[in-house]
């Protein structure tokens, strides 16, 4: 192993140049062998300057720091790529020029670090030939195949600091305080933060909710003298017989965007109860930040191990953690089925039994 490349694709997360360093430093130390990063995802192929080289310098200090020094890209898939030809806008497939440009490079792997989309687009390459390596990244926690994803635990501290927070100012004004948090169709963040903050209410996209129960929940507390209730609400929340809320539509290239639930939440409860509420959506400093210590943790060994298994030809395959161990398993295992809360699982039976609503209650 002479030379491997390593990009990061889809949303940030906490933890991202945690992996990059580990890549650099195990390379460098262990394989003797060249790094170099490419920037903004998979466009990094397709750009004059997309080429980063990556040294012990350009690593040295970035352990703590959020986001990426790669730079990342939410609309970065080169199987449906847009472009202006003529002054008009069009979707083209640029995977052939991606393919051909990391074979120009003489790249002995690739390691692509990402969520689920990322990860969809590097089997999809690997199956073009290209020598890939996955690294599961998102706050979402949503990725298959393994126990948990860096990015997860900083944005559930976030997420439950909030909490904490609006405690505070709902007891003092005998308020209701509804949290919309990210997780897009998976509840993990509001679920995990929800328990850990002792939300009243958690609503989640696996768990349809009924408007009534919810209420029901807050009048239930006001009756007993509790006068402000906390809701954690996950933008991929949905009524029964109810749609998502998105903020915007999506197309060939951008995924819809969630949002919105929160609101109609808190216009809700505040026009079917004596309750005044508030409505705080944490969006992306659920992002941002520092990596937590475990981040740093599990980031570090899947950048170490990614090597590793780069090193003796384990193409298209995923690091991943399980039973505390990394290991590696098929990208197309991972991407097989969609990870979501287990709504049968003892995480929501230890929020039931400890009287939290999750709005399906008739």
């Amino acid at each position: 192993m002479k030379k491997i490349g390593v990009l990061t694709g889809g949303g940030d997360a906490p933890g991202l140049n945690a992996v990059i360093r580990a890549v650099v430093k195990t390379a460098i130390r262990s394989y003797d062998c060249e790094v170099v990063g490419f920037r903004d995802g998979f466009d990094g192929f397709l750009n004059p300057e997309g080429e980063m080289p990556l040294r012990r310098e350009e690593v040295r200090g970035i352990l703590p720091r959020g986001g990426t020094i790669l730079g990342t890209a939410n609309r970065g898939n080169p199987f449906a790529r847009e472009v202006i030809r003529d002054g008009k806008r069009v979707i083209e497939d640029t995977s052939d020029e991606v393919v051909a440009a990391i074979e120009k490079e003489n790249l002995d792997a690739l390691i692509v670090i990402g969520g689920d989309g990322t990860l969809k687009i590097s089997q999809e390459l690997f199956e073009k030939g290209v020598p890939v390596i996955g690294v599961p990244k998102t706050i979402d926690n949503d990725v298959n195949g393994t126990e948990v994803t860096f990015g997860f635990d900083t944005a559930l501290c976030t997420a439950t600091e909030a909490i904490d927070k609006l405690h505070t100012t709902a007891e003092s004004h005998h308020r209701v305080m509804v949290l919309e948090l990210m997780g897009r169709d998976a509840g993990f963040i509001s679920l995990h933060a929800g328990v850990a903050g002792g939300a009243d209410v958690i609503l989640i996209p696996e768990i349809p909710f009924h408007y009534k129960a919810v209420v029901g929940k807050i009048m239930r507390r006001v009756e007993n003298g509790r006068h402000f209730s906390i809701l954690a609400v996950s933008e991929g929340a949905k009524p029964l017989e109810g749609k998502q809320v998105f903020s915007r539509a999506g197309n060939e290239v951008y995924v819809p965007r969630l949002g919105g639930i929160g609101y109609q939440v808190g216009q809700y409860i505040e026009e079917n109860t004596e309750q005044e509420t508030r409505v705080t959506v944490l969006g992306h400093i659920q992002r941002g930040g520092s990596p937590t210590p475990f981040d740093r943790w599990l980031a570090t060994r899947y950048g170490a191990a990614a090597t590793r298994l780069a090193a003796k030809g384990g193409f298209g395959r995923m690091v991943a953690l399980q039973y505390g161990e990394v290991v590696d398993i098929p990208l197309e295992e991972a991407l097989a089925t969609p990870k979501r809360v287990n709504i049968n699982g003892d995480a929501v039976r230890t929020a039931r039994d400890l009287g939290i609503c999750f709005g399906d209650e008739k």
